[in-house]
């Protein structure tokens, strides 16, 4: 027997299979998202997961929403947690509607997947979007204007039970790029708390 084979039998370790995957969304999903979109649905969230996002930036956690902030060196962020008050298909649309609003900022999507992870005891699913701002300099300059930075978007599920959203922006820090907008003014232009229902 391997010595590999040997300790992961011995501790239990086992490599979780894996595969990745082209994400499509099927015309049956993307017809209930047009309605969902038109009855402006998403209000119910956008503006309290902007509200969350800010009482956690001040430590206030009494909110109905839960919210993480990711702020790391070159990546700022919000993860937005699933509550079954929301429900499974308009987690799945605040997701689709986060990187429709973000490609309406002028963003290309730079590629869409599906990673699906078998552990031992459970199967992850993570859908994830790349957004890239368009090739341009910042007028009058020769650097390159990041805008926010690129856009990374997960949907995270374990055993097809949503779990969250991860929303960040991965910036640059050289001589070469303009210095990013600030990742607050990106969750306000994609949730856009002040829209009013029509």
């Amino acid at each position: 027997m391997p010595f590999n084979e040997f300790f992961q039998r011995l501790f239990g370790f086992k490599k979780a299979a894996h595969r990745c995957i082209s994400l499509h969304r099927s015309q049956k999903f993307l017809a209930a998202y047009q309605d969902w979109l038109a009855a402006q649905v998403y209000l119910n969230w956008t503006g309290p997961f902007f509200k969350a996002y800010h009482y956690q930036k001040c430590s206030i956690s009494a909110t109905p929403c839960r919210v993480q902030l990711v702020e790391e060196p070159n990546l700022q962020g919000a993860i937005l947690f699933y509550d079954a008050s929301i429900g499974a298909q308009n987690f799945a649309f605040l997701f689709e509607l986060l990187k429709e609003r973000t490609q309406q900022l002028g963003y290309k999507l730079h590629s869409s997947d599906t990673r699906l992870v078998q552990h031992e005891r459970y199967t992850e699913q993570v859908e994830h979007h790349v957004l890239n701002p368009p090739p341009a300099d910042v007028p009058g300059t020769t650097v390159c204007n990041q805008l926010y930075g690129s856009i990374h978007l997960d949907f995270v599920s374990v055993n097809k039970h949503p779990g969250y959203i991860r929303f960040v922006a991965n910036t640059y820090t050289n001589a070469f790029f303009s210095k990013p907008l600030p990742f607050m003014q990106l969750l306000e232009d994609v949730l856009q708390p002040q829209q009013e229902q029509r």
